[in-house]
């Protein structure tokens, strides 16, 4: 029976035979982050578009979320349905297909994934636990804090890593500040350990949030800091992976508007109320975020015996192809990649996934023609920081140097890295009309999320 481009697959067998379904070659994309979803839609506007491929992407979300604005949704700056783009529709658009489920392992030799069951909310099953077959495989499953087996990080710090964290995270907090308000009347006290982007971001987007947040209460608006935030980085410095400059100035703004920095501490122990330093110290907390490190997911390791690196990354080579297997491909943070045996790896950004998924594009492509595949070189094009609602850090390559920027000017680059992201997925009609919404529904709303 032909399906229509559009439709999304059924959780049967006709997945798990590319061969019975028809005789198109399978490309299938796990992963529906940034690069991910770049990858089906660019395929399947190409590729899929002539017939000469048949777009699979799986996810286990059925939405999709710019992972960069994960710390506004967590602070209630923005509101997560507004920003969510459903993956079903993006098929639709693009002509890829759709099946939705969590990776669960990889079968190499049958060249299969086998997805765990999917169930709703309630427990009730939609799908059983079933395989999809494959002629090339693009793992796109992105990356995870590193705890560095740190005791009690996992069982009481929160994570910053899904849209579903970072709700997580923004409905404890408003539960702590209806406590504060209702019977402590003492302020909330946050701690964030990670001195990275997203650690910074997510501090300088709640010293935003929080007088919002304090003047809908009764005693919390008293207080001269109701959300007393601290921030424990082990390097000497913030935002080591961006220049000096950059990392100076966020510091600066951090500690203006009353964060505690404890730079060079390296925490020993989570608690359920506080951190515990290698020093000694001890810093109070009633919520604790963990943003350090970054690793591969923990399904990497069940990848047949492709080569993982001690951060459980996928080894690729400059094509972005597994070391051990050249129908499996890898891009984003769950992919190590050192294109120069002599330079660093490409760092885990999302302008290295937007640059792997453009030349992934290409390269499949090419490889549906039987042509060689052309080696991926990373360009630095420069680095945006948030720092709240209307500001922002920054620095810019070009013409062989870098140049430092903020402020508004660093707040608008960010604003349109957003908007090319939207531009690819839903083209620059859409993209125009969904900014325009944005503008006219944020007079209707609270400037912060209040539940």
């Amino acid at each position: 029976m032909n399906r229509l481009p559009h439709e999304t697959l059924p959780p049967t067998s006709l997945l798990a035979s590319r061969r019975q379904a028809q005789q198109r070659h399978r490309i299938l994309i796990v992963g529906g982050g940034a690069g991910g979803l770049e990858l089906a839609a660019r395929l399947g506007r190409t590729a899929g578009h002539r017939g000469e491929a048949e777009i699979v992407l799986v996810d286990a979300a059925a939405t999709h979320l710019w992972k960069p604005l994960l710390h506004e949704i967590a602070a209630g700056t923005r509101y997560r349905q507004q920003h969510e783009l459903d993956y079903r529709q993006q098929a639709r658009l693009h002509g890829f297909r759709f099946h939705q489920g969590r990776l669960q392992s990889v079968e190499r030799g049958p060249h299969r994934i086998w997805l765990a069951a999917l169930c709703d909310d309630e427990g009730m099953e939609i799908a059983p636990r079933r395989s999809v077959a494959y002629d090339t495989l693009v793992l796109a499953v992105g990356g995870t804090d590193n705890d560095f087996g740190t005791p009690g990080a996992r069982r009481h710090a929160l994570s910053l890593n899904t849209p579903d964290d970072a709700e997580h995270f923004h409905r404890r907090l408003m539960a702590l500040c209806a406590r504060a308000d209702l019977g402590t009347g003492r302020p909330v006290q946050v701690a964030i350990v990670g001195g990275g982007a997203t650690g910074v971001e997510l501090a300088a987007e709640l010293c935003t949030a929080a007088p919002d947040i304090a003047a809908y209460g009764l005693r919390l608006q008293k207080l001269a800091q109701p959300l007393q935030l601290t921030l424990v980085e082990a390097g000497p410095r913030l935002l080591a992976a961006l220049p000096e400059a950059v990392a100076e100035r966020a510091r600066r703004d951090l500690e203006q508007r009353g964060v505690t920095l404890r730079l060079g501490q390296q925490v020993a122990e989570v608690h359920r109320d506080a951190l515990l330093l290698r020093d000694g110290s001890r810093i109070d907390a009633d919520l604790v975020v963990w943003a350090a490190g970054v690793q591969g997911a923990e399904v990497l390791a069940q990848t047949d015996g492709l080569d993982l690196t001690p951060q459980r990354q996928l080894k690729v080579g400059p094509t972005l192809q597994t070391l051990r297997d050249e129908d499996v491909f890898a891009l984003g943070d769950c992919a190590s990649c050192r294109p120069d045996p002599d330079a660093p790896p490409v760092p885990p950004k999302a302008q290295a996934a937007h640059q792997q998924a453009a030349l992934l594009a290409e390269s499949l492509q090419r490889r549906l023609r039987g042509e060689p595949l052309p080696d991926f070189h990373y360009r630095e094009r420069g680095n945006l920081v948030t720092l709240g609602r209307d500001r922002a850090v920054g620095a810019l390559n070009a013409g062989g140097g870098s140049t430092i920027f903020g402020g508004a000017a660093a707040r608008f680059g960010y604003w349109l890295l957003h908007r090319r992201h939207l531009a690819v997925l839903l083209g620059p009609l859409r993209t125009a009309a969904l900014t325009l919404g944005e503008c006219l529904s944020r007079r209707a709303r609270p400037r912060v999320k209040l539940h």
